[in-house]
């Protein structure tokens, strides 16, 4: 297989062939006329054809250079698209977040309009992570994450104390009057909060059902949505769950809630890399969100 050729060479190729002049190729790239020669030159001997017609007013494709346009035209646009949707804009005003879907979706998204009232120069990308040993990548500024707080080459701060409340469809509200009620309804089960359930039977001094739930879902917001659709009844972090039952999407049928085992934090790297001033504002706004003041 033949090597690929220099990413420089085809974007020169592809801003002359375009543009119709080697100048106007060098302007928009910031290179010389000279270099868009060069380039397009040591792209022809690489792959042993001429592209370009080359006359003393103007530069036109041959045959092998109009076959080869639209491939090099194409691959340029998918690299651009797919860096711009993984990176983003990196400039000063633009922070990415990366959180647990379910906070992302259930807590921090809906209170992003207000934010942009009092930020209106700061652009927000928010990412989402099922697991939480997700590799911490560089091009997220701020991470959040749920868990004991203990991951490798980070200090994790804590952003408040959890805890876990069961919530349902309000209509359910009629049909489960008392704790022992619990009994007779699917208790909805989510993958990575294994003990929640059988903690919450004994908080409320109730054996736990000898049957498996019937239904496990691997995200909390799996779990909300059963809940919205009278399937059963689901166990939310707190916080999570205070802005559905705001909403009237979901009630909270007990008082009775126990404290998660574990907590949202916020992740920090290296302490000598710079900060963007906009992603300390961020943090700042997180952390009173996720303290119930923001």
């Amino acid at each position: 297989m033949q090597a690929l050729p220099n990413l420089l060479w085809l974007r020169s190729f592809e801003a002359a062939s375009r543009l119709r002049s080697f100048t106007a190729a060098g302007n928009e790239l910031g290179l010389t006329q000279a270099a868009i020669s060069t380039h397009i030159s040591a792209l022809e001997t690489q792959l042993g054809h001429q592209l370009l017609e080359r006359t003393t007013r103007k530069i036109g494709l041959t045959a092998s250079g109009r076959a080869y346009l639209p491939a090099v035209r194409k691959a340029l646009q998918e690299l651009a698209v797919s860096t711009e949707g993984l990176f983003g804009n990196r400039t000063a005003g633009s922070v990415t977040i990366r959180a647990p879907i379910s906070e992302g979706v259930l807590l921090i998204a809906p209170a992003l309009p207000a934010f942009h009232e009092l930020h209106p120069d700061i652009e927000i990308r928010l990412l989402s992570a099922i697991w939480a040993n997700t590799v911490l990548e560089t091009g997220v500024d701020i991470e959040i994450r749920l868990g004991d707080g203990n991951w490798p080459g980070t200090r994790a701060e804590p952003l408040g104390n959890e805890f876990i409340v069961p919530v349902c469809h309000p209509e359910l509200i009629n049909r489960i009057k008392k704790p022992s009620d619990l009994i007779d309804v699917e208790c909805i089960h989510t993958l990575g909060f294994d003990d929640h359930w059988s903690r919450y039977f004994d908080a409320i001094s109730l054996e736990s059902p000898l049957d498996p739930s019937r239904i496990t879902v691997d995200t909390s917001l799996a779990a909300v949505e059963l809940a919205v659709a009278q399937s059963g009844v689901a166990l939310l972090l707190e916080r999570v769950a205070m802005n559905l039952v705001a909403s009237g999407r979901l009630a909270v049928p007990f008082k009775t809630k126990i404290p998660s085992v574990q907590t949202h934090y916020l992740l920090h790297r290296d302490a000598g890399q710079p900060r963007k001033p906009a992603a300390r504002t961020v943090e700042n706004w997180l952390r009173r969100l996720f303290a119930g003041t923001g």
